[in-house]
């Protein structure tokens, strides 16, 4: 298919579209809420369904609903609204639902502000809810990775029966670049949903979609059928990206999203002054690619791990379990909106090897 300029998200409204879901639901919350904006329209040319709930709250329940007959389903927040949905998502993880989630993440905590941040790490890697559940976490850096990932997360939140969500901060909520999508989709490539859905108990015994389970023992096996899970998907559901990584590199950056890019400017910028530095990006932040990370944290010609972050440092606490302090580990970030500049990257590279411009 042709190229298209588009708005990040709505060119995630599309891909959500392209990957079957017909059923949306949302509330409405800067920086996300050109996708209900875009879906309001679209979703009916296509004989969709978009509901405006009247809260998040109201949201996560009927994303419960609806994902319980089978249907593709989707929503869209930013941070506030991602908090009021936790206990659904919880619920529907318990219940082994596949639902797909964007975050177009803001400053926090609170309100907070309507700027770009990655302050929601703890949030959706760690899991935001109660209980012994997790998310399947993909973490996009250009509006095209962002259709990709979306169109990827239906196929994984069936394949996994668990939630699946898409963190993004602002930028790419609001920035625009070409976007290709892929064929039309065809419900009948979709996995057999004959065993679990509920489409009425006809010729079949009836069937209760629950996280209930009043019984510890029935409570534990369901745990540990979540986490028998999410161990299959620690080893077959890894994504990373190395920039520029070489046996030259004294610094090795860790960062996601869009900050990554920021990295690579400054990684271009610096190898022009004879500085070498790669970059290591985890696209899923669960499962996060610990054995990767470790292996190029592990390389002789490294000197130090510099996490860079649109936070006060979320993701450091997973740099440092999964390299196991086999490097000092360093920090440089911003939050409440702020963007680290590649000046102030290439600042950092420098004050850590002791070299100025």
């Amino acid at each position: 298919m042709a190229k298209k300029l588009m708005k990040g998200n709505e060119a995630i409204g599309e891909a959500a579209i392209a990957a079957g879901s017909r059923h949306y639901f949302a509330y409405p919350i800067t920086p996300q809420s050109e996708v209900a904006e875009y879906l309001c329209w679209r979703l009916p040319e296509i004989d969709g369904v978009f509901v405006q709930a009247e809260s998040e709250v109201a949201v996560g329940n009927m994303l419960f609903g609806a994902a319980s007959t089978g249907k593709r389903v989707f929503t869209t927040s930013s941070s506030p609204g991602v908090s009021l949905m936790q206990e659904a998502i919880s619920y529907m993880a318990g219940a082994h639902l596949p639902v797909v989630l964007l975050n177009i993440m803001r400053g926090g905590p609170g309100l907070g502000g309507i700027l770009p941040a990655q302050s929601d790490y703890f949030q959706s890697v760690k899991g935001g809810g109660h209980g012994d559940y997790r998310l399947l976490v993909l973490a996009p850096a250009s509006v095209q990775e962002a259709v990709d990932l979306t169109i990827l997360a239906f196929d994984l939140a069936e394949k996994y029966l668990n939630p699946v969500m898409i963190i993004g901060d602002g930028m790419i909520g609001q920035m625009m670049e070409s976007v290709e999508f892929p064929k039309e989709y065809r419900a009948e490539n979709d996995p057999d949903k004959s065993d679990w859905a509920l489409t009425g108990a006809k010729d079949r015994k009836a069937r209760l979609i629950k996280s209930l389970f009043l019984d510890p023992q029935q409570l534990e096996d369901n745990c540990l059928v979540m986490e028998a899970k999410y161990k299959k998907a620690r080893a077959e559901e890894v994504r990373y990206e190395l920039y520029k990584v070489s046996d030259r590199n004294e610094i090795l950056i860790a960062s996601y999203g869009t900050m990554s890019r920021i990295c690579q400017t400054a990684i271009d910028e610096l190898e022009e002054e004879g500085i070498s530095v790669g970059l290591f990006r985890p696209i899923t932040l669960f499962p996060f690619p610990e054995k990767e990370i470790y292996t190029e944290a592990a390389k002789s010609n490294i000197k130090k791990v510099l996490t860079i972050e649109m936070s006060t440092g979320q993701m450091v606490e997973d740099i440092e379990r999964c390299t196991k302090s086999i490097k000092p580990i360093e920090f440089f970030g911003h939050t409440g909106g702020i963007v680290p500049t590649p000046d102030e990257v290439k600042e950092k590279v420098r004050s850590l090897l002791g070299t100025k411009k």
